[in-house]
């Protein structure tokens, strides 16, 4: 175990969290400073979009730890109050009330901030969907059934559609790409989740790019599209992806691009690490920059920190997960283990489209590189293996292949 006194994480959310529990079951017994923007205890953020957004749960239900492991967990628990900028030679993180923590290993897991649209700051009736107070002020513009345009057709945007529709609310979906998730899934199970999307009354606009916001009186009334028409809206969801959380990094020196830029150990150098959405790091098997902003990475991510901060930089482990998410969609479950995106084929090797209940392989260069289910969630762990071990294509499926499009 490395000489490593005081570690301080900055990120109170699953990547952070999950760094704290690794290090106390690893045996740790110094300090662990865990530094949180938002005021609340440690939460769950998938539920955002599905349980809480429906109102199925209250907030008290989405943290990731009770009062009382966290007190078993001996942490200094600095909640409420934002990192403001590093200083890497003294080894001290500056709060934005001017305090200074101290570390001797630090773990950087402030995730990812909701992108917005230009020039929609301060328009009333304009969403995003990544905190707490964000499902809920969505939540209460919900119940009173408005006619809703969402601003992206992926992970968010679908699953908040859902919730929408059976909370009665007009729902409009607009997108550039073709079809919802069609960027992640491909074109036939994008097409498959376009009809199923439809048949819950959801209209779809696809294929176009969204100019700006419409308002009156500082309240939104409209979404304008490229192709000059506006969209009528009394509420807008805008779901267009999210930035790494880096600007307080700043003037540090440590290497930040598309998150903060790791070896494949998940070290950034001088003491610090990263973990969670906020990661750049070389995946060990691609050698290629790799960053995931789903929730399992971030807890394996949390995990692996832990193992290689008390390893020591010398001995630390490369991360090489299986990348997994999953998503629920009216009646649908749908998950996904490793990078479908970019695949250059696909094949149904259970089940069917047709009947929406399906396992689907995804190839690139002639090797398996992702698996999808769609209701068929236990027959698909034996899948995992395949994605992880880059199975030869044609081993995996045989000559039932076909080029996706």
């Amino acid at each position: 175990m490395s000489e490593v006194r005081h570690v301080t994480v900055v990120g109170a959310s699953a990547a952070g969290m999950s760094t704290a529990e690794g290090l106390r079951r690893a045996g740790f017994e110094g300090r662990i400073t865990l530094i949180g923007e938002e005021v609340h205890l440690p939460y769950d953020r998938p539920p955002l979009s599905k349980q809480l957004l429906s109102g199925a749960w209250e907030p008290e239900r989405l943290r990731l730890r009770g009062e009382d492991v966290l007190t078993d967990l001996r942490l200094d628990l600095r909640l409420g109050v934002r990192a403001a900028s590093l200083d890497t030679t003294a080894r001290q993180v500056v709060l934005a009330d001017g305090e200074r923590i101290g570390y001797d290993a630090l773990v950087v897991a402030t995730g990812a901030a909701a992108r917005r649209l230009p020039g929609t700051d301060g328009i009333a009736g304009v969403h995003v969907l990544r905190t707490l107070e964000d499902a809920l002020g969505l939540r209460d513009t919900l119940r009173g059934r408005p006619r809703l345009v969402i601003v992206g057709a992926g992970f968010v945007g679908c699953e908040a559609a859902a919730v929408a529709r059976d909370l009665g609310a007009e729902v409009t979906m607009v997108s550039d790409v073709p079809m919802p998730l069609s960027d992640v899934l491909g074109p036939e199970l994008g097409a498959m989740l376009s009809e199923v999307h439809r048949e819950h009354g959801v209209r779809l606009e696809t294929g176009v790019l969204v100019e700006g916001i419409s308002s009156e009186g500082g309240r939104v009334t409209g979404v304008r599209l490229a192709d000059g028409r506006t969209l009528p809206a009394d509420a807008v969801l805008v779901g267009i992806g999210a930035r790494p959380s880096i600007g307080w990094l700043e003037g540090s020196g440590l290497p930040v691009g598309d998150g903060v830029e790791c070896d494949p150990t998940l070290y950034a150098g001088s003491g610090v690490w990263a973990a969670g959405d906020v990661a750049c790091w070389l995946h060990p098997r691609t050698g290629a920059p790799t960053r995931i902003e789903h929730r399992t990475n971030a807890a394996e991510q949390g995990l692996a920190v832990a193992r290689n901060i008390l390893a020591g930089p010398g001995d630390a482990v490369p991360f090489a997960p299986v990348p997994y998410v999953w998503s629920d969609q009216y009646d649908l479950k749908v998950q996904i283990f490793g990078r479908t995106r970019d695949a250059d084929r696909m094949s149904v090797v259970e089940g069917a489209v047709a009947d929406r209940k399906l396992i689907a392989l995804y190839g690139r260069d002639g090797r398996v590189c992702g698996a999808v289910s769609v209701n068929m969630a236990r027959a698909a762990r034996p899948y995992r293996a395949l994605v992880a071990e880059g199975t030869d294509w044609e081993t995996a499926v045989g000559a039932r292949t076909e080029l996706v499009t």
